[in-house]
């Protein structure tokens, strides 16, 4: 039977769910297949649930079985097929077992769905009252947002009153301290039109303040209503202040004078005789105390003078200052002046004359000061009563040096105020003492411009046009009764007999350009500079001329380089350039012009080449320079190139004419043997041999006295002896050459021609004193000036 069941078990009806279940089962299954590890859990979890427990009704009757004995065997799944047999039973088997599973929980969870149903009805109560309070809280919320617009609205409405309050007070004040400038005037002009206000009043000043500040404002805005009429007002009253101010100042500075003139009258009867003392008690210090209430007024008028009426009002009071000082300080000026004038020379003058106006400038400067200290630096206030005082020394000292004619007085007068006046006292004390530099410096340009005019006139008198007298060209005679000459002529000791030796335009030179280097402008100096040694070099140059006539060349040509020679030594010290650079027109090429105008071939009136025309028209700038130093050099060397020319041709013309003579004959190419002819047989050439030997031991030591007598520096002898010697020695040589060329031994030894080494020692000799002594102080020479000969 078990057999026939399972047989035709799947042929049972299956029903629908448990065909949905399959499918779904099998569906499920496809689409998510476990993996091995998940199969044996699986297998695992059905292994435990294998035997599961009979329902409670199955377990009870497999119970009451056991106890009646039924069944003694456990009872398994083939009992469990053996009582459902079939799918119907199964189905109401299980619909059994669904039914005994509600009856016991459905109670309970009717129970509990009754508990859950109160709780939603209360929690759904308690909703309903949230949702009436949260409507109470949006609507008192709404009402908040109401009042707390209201309550902004209202504030901003304060801050705007508040704020309109605040401009309108601002406005208000700014209104008032506007209309107070203007509401000023009356109160002002109240004031100042009272009888009692003056300067002494204690409010004149504090109301003159208010009315500046008045002014001030008016004149910043014009923009104001009526600004004009006010200001017109505001300055009328400030022109009636100043002028009372005015009038205040110019009569205590009157009285203050009235009371010093009077205090001078009553102790001197003549107020010239004033003594330093009394001067400076009584025209200072009395007068100081005199003024002493405007020192209040005049502070107070330096103190608003940013301002142009004050700084006028200030130059007013300035010249009022200087106008009553200047009337009590100018007798006593001009008097003393005039008493140094008496009694002084013209450099001592000027000395005295300066420092006294300084002293008076300084003594009226710390006055200035004391009653202007802010304009004390301005030199500008005191010009009214320092320049009349200047100008009346002035006007005594010009006509003093302008009739000067000694150069010594007007080079110690520019010392004087270069040094002295301008340089020490003006330097220490500049600020007191700088009104007077103006007219020291116009009186130190006019003394410049005289001293420039009679060294001129100097240089022109006393050296070009000089007249020499006849003891001035008594050389070597002046020379041989010189002390210096007889005693040692290698003195270095400079002594006044030395300057008795020179020419006088010389010394006149020297002394001039000596007294000018510190006294004028180097450009001033150099010019006269250059003019001076021209004309000095012109002027000895005309002294030699006349020496050589009078005497000898020699004479005149050593005459001329030592006189040379000390002025190109004495003016080296002298930091200048003894050159100038004259400027002149030329109309010379105007005159070919003029000849094709009067030709024809031009005309003046020829627009179309005007310019062409001007510029033929134009005179010619021609510059040339003069370099007195470079003359002088070029004087020099001449003179000594004649010299020595002279010296040489003096000892060996003999032998030159013979070397001449040999020359000319050797020129023929038929020409005889040279001893043959008659000029030199050996007779003739022992006659000139002979000649020559006496000049050098009769002839050529007087030239060297005469040189030592001239030329008292050796050095300068020996390099003048130099080439002479060297030309002795060239003439010995070549004549000595022709004859060991053209003579035998024996014309030789007859001759008796002196050898070269013996000539040389010779000459040595003679010139051996030039290297005894290396130092002198007339002539100075370098070792390549003299070496000129031909």
């Amino acid at each position: 039977m078990a057999t026939a069941a399972k047989t035709n078990s799947p042929s049972l009806p299956r029903s629908g769910a448990v065909s949905k279940g399959y499918n779904f089962a099998s569906t499920w299954e496809q689409n998510a297949p476990l993996t091995e590890q998940q199969q044996a859990a699986i297998v695992a979890l059905s292994h435990a649930v294998a035997e599961r427990p009979f329902p409670p009704n199955l377990a009870q009757d497999v119970g009451v079985r056991q106890e009646n004995g039924l069944a003694q065997e456990p009872v398994g799944p083939a009992a469990i097929e053996a009582v459902l047999v079939n799918t119907n039973q199964f189905y109401k088997w299980f619909s059994n077992l669904e039914a005994a599973m509600k009856s016991k929980t459905e109670e309970k969870y009717r129970h509990y769905v009754e508990t859950l149903t109160q709780r939603i009805q209360t929690c759904d109560d308690i909703l309903g009252q949230v949702d009436d309070t949260l409507e109470l809280f949006d609507e008192l919320q709404l009402q908040h947002h109401a009042v707390e617009t209201k309550t902004k609205t209202l504030h901003d409405a304060c801050d705007r009153l508040l704020m309109e309050k605040a401009r309108s007070i601002e406005f208000a004040d700014a209104l008032r301290s506007r209309l107070n400038y203007f509401d000023e005037l009356e109160n002002i002009a109240t004031n100042f039109h009272s009888p009692s206000m003056s300067l002494g009043n204690e409010n004149f000043f504090p109301l003159l303040k208010r009315l500046d500040e008045c002014i001030t404002y008016v004149e910043s805005n014009p923009q104001y209503a009526e600004s004009n009429v006010y200001l017109v007002k505001f300055r009328h009253l400030q022109s009636r202040a100043l002028h009372m101010i005015r009038l205040h100042v110019h009569s205590v500075l009157k009285t203050a004078s009235s009371q010093v003139q009077g205090a001078i009258w009553s102790g001197n009867t003549n107020s010239a005789s004033v003594s330093e003392g009394v001067e400076a008690s009584v025209i200072y210090v009395r007068f100081k105390a005199a003024a002493s209430e405007l020192k209040i007024v005049l502070e107070e008028v330096e103190a608003r003078s940013s301002r142009k009426e004050y700084s006028q009002l200030l130059a007013e009071c300035h010249k009022l200052y200087c106008e009553q000082r200047l009337s009590l300080v100018r007798s006593i000026v001009q008097q003393r002046i005039a008493d140094f004038a008496k009694r002084e020379d013209l450099p001592s003058l000027t000395r005295s004359g300066c420092a006294y106006l300084m002293q008076v400038s300084q003594l009226e400067h710390q006055l200035f000061s004391h009653f202007f200290p802010s304009s004390s630096e301005d030199i500008a206030s005191l010009a009214p009563l320092v320049d009349p005082l200047c100008t009346y020394l002035y006007d005594t000292l010009r006509p003093k040096f302008i009739h000067e004619t000694n150069l010594d007085f007007l080079c110690e007068l520019v010392d004087v105020l270069k040094v002295e006046v301008l340089g020490e006292h003006l330097n220490k004390r500049s600020e007191s003492l700088a009104g007077l530099r103006p007219t020291f410096q116009r009186i130190l340009a006019d003394v410049h411009e005289r001293l420039t005019f009679r060294a001129r006139t100097h240089i022109r008198d006393e050296i070009a046009k000089y007249f020499p007298l006849e003891e001035d060209l008594d050389y070597p005679a002046k020379l041989e009764q010189s002390p210096d000459v007889k005693e040692s002529v290698d003195d270095t000791e400079e002594s006044q007999d030395v300057f008795k030796t020179w020419y006088p335009p010389l010394e006149r030179t020297l002394s001039l350009l000596s007294k000018l280097y510190r006294c004028l402008e180097p450009e001033v100096f150099t010019g006269l500079a250059q003019e001076a040694v021209e004309m000095c070099s012109v002027s000895l140059q005309k002294a030699s001329k006349l020496i050589s006539q009078r005497s000898s060349p020699m004479d005149g040509q050593l005459f001329l380089i030592k006189h040379l020679l000390i002025l190109r030594e004495r003016i080296a010290p002298f930091d200048i350039e003894f050159s100038v650079t004259y400027k002149e027109l030329d109309f010379s090429h105007l005159l070919e012009h003029l000849r094709r105008i009067l030709r024809g071939q031009a005309s003046l009136f020829d627009w179309s080449r005007s310019t062409s025309l001007a510029r033929t028209l134009s005179p010619r700038v021609l510059e040339s320079q003069i370099d007195a130093k470079k003359e002088l050099e070029k004087s020099l060397k001449s003179t000594c190139e004649e010299f020595i020319m002279s010296i040489t041709k003096l000892v060996v013309d003999p032998l030159l004419l013979f070397v001449t003579k040999v020359a000319t004959a050797k020129l023929d190419a038929a020409a005889k043997p040279l001893k043959e002819h008659a000029f030199a047989s050996p007779e003739k050439v022992a006659e000139v041999v002979q000649k020559v030997s006496v000049s050098l031991h009769q002839v050529l030591p007087i030239i060297i006295e005469k040189m030592k007598l001239y030329l008292q520096n050796p050095t300068t002898r020996s390099v003048l002896f130099k080439p002479i010697k060297t030309n002795i020695i060239e003439a010995h040589s070549q004549v000595l050459s022709l004859l060991k060329s053209d003579y035998s031994p024996e014309d030789i030894e007859a001759i008796k021609m002196v050898q070269l080494q013996d000539l040389q020692a010779q000459l040595d000799s003679l010139g051996a004193g030039g290297n005894r002594d290396a130092s002198s102080t007339n002539e100075n020479v370098g070792s390549g000036d003299l070496n000129y000969f031909s």
